[in-house]
């Protein structure tokens, strides 16, 4: 059966081709075209179950409509899920839909990817970016094409960001643990030079070194296998016996770490205090309930989409730099409490 087009509607309803495209668009008010003409197209595109044909549309108006969102892995990251379900929402809202996508964190498929959706007109592109990409983002930029970084910056490139305050929230989250008594509190991360994860560590280590206590610090391979990472936890908790906190840097560092301290049948937090960065919405459900940096996912989510949507807009140029930096929260549960005077499940700022 033949694909129709929007010169087919106008045919067969007897109206012009610029008649129905301004309907289509949602500029029928604008364009004062009657209630009742509009109804009748709009009818007639949901009896034949018309769809427009995006490409097209994209290379007529220069605009597809369509934004890219390219994480490390939407299936299995908390964070990065609920992000992406706000933005979506928001962007739908307005007029735009969102295809999504995961980099894994590697360069070559995030480059591959970037090339990909070019080619297929996309209008702008939100990016957690790993290293190496930094060309692609550029060339994007120079093409007034819309780029967002979240999470982390490119400290090489001038490009927009939104992400949270991770050397404020990291350094809160470690004096917390001090606060309460720990003495030997090590801090569990991957290796990775990314700048989130630099903040956090830098975080770690300015509230360790200002209450003097030794720094004490394991990274794992974000590419090996958890069962590999869980023996490498394993391992490092055994070769410190005075180890009495732990400080993961992600929640799915957190995760592997709990499975780790169950298999050593040590208590939480009689025998380790446990912190993770990254909330999840299991970590309260957890016996005991686990203490988290939580990124607040609303205002991180708004603040991208507005950020797009001004620039998708005209109201900046896309080389424009706006650069947000949003306080995290320190959610305080029974995993980190020491001090009763703190109560649990209280929240605090971390700026």
């Amino acid at each position: 059966m033949k694909k129709l087009s929007i010169r087919d509607i106008g045919k067969e309803l007897g109206v012009s081709i610029t008649t129905v495209s301004f309907i289509l668009n949602g500029k029928a008010k604008e364009k004062r075209i009657s209630e009742a003409l509009t109804k009748r197209v709009l009818d007639f595109v949901e009896k034949v179950n018309y769809t427009p044909n995006v490409m097209a549309q994209a290379l007529r108006t220069g605009k597809s409509k369509l934004i890219c969102l390219m994480v490390e892995d939407i299936s299995n990251n908390f964070f990065f899920s609920q992000v992406a379900r706000q933005i979506e929402e928001k962007a739908h809202i307005n007029g735009y839909r969102v295809i999504f996508c995961s980099t894994d964190n590697d360069k070559n498929k995030t480059r591959e990817l970037i090339k990909l959706f070019r080619d297929r007109l996309i209008d702008g592109y939100i990016i957690t970016p790993p290293e190496g990409i930094e060309k692609q983002i550029t060339n994007l930029l120079d093409d007034n094409i819309p780029v967002i970084l979240a999470d982390r910056n490119l400290p090489d490139i001038q490009c927009s960001s939104v992400m949270v305050d991770n050397y404020e929230s990291s350094f809160h989250a470690t004096q917390h643990l001090i606060d309460q008594g720990f003495e030997q509190i090590a801090y569990l991360a991957i290796e990775s030079t990314q700048t989130q994860m630099r903040d956090r560590q830098r975080g770690y280590e300015a509230a360790m070194n200002r209450s003097g206590k030794p720094i004490l610090i394991k990274k794992l391979d974000y590419y090996a296998p958890q069962s590999e990472n869980v023996a490498q936890l394993k391992s490092f908790m055994l070769a410190h016996p005075t180890l009495d906190a732990a400080f993961f840097a992600t929640n799915y560092i957190c995760n592997w770490g709990l499975e780790v301290i169950r298999s050593l049948n040590l208590r939480i937090p009689q025998d380790i205090g446990v912190l993770s960065y990254d909330d999840t919405s299991l970590f309260k459900l957890y016996n005991p309930s686990i203490t988290a940096v939580a990124q607040p996912i609303q205002q991180i989510s708004d603040n991208i989409l507005k950020l797009m949507l001004d620039t998708l807009n005209g109201k900046f140029r896309a080389q424009d730099v706006h650069q947000v930096v949003i306080p995290a929260q320190l959610i305080v549960r029974e995993s980190s409490i020491r001090n009763t005077l703190i109560p649990k499940d209280s929240t605090i700022l971390t700026q």
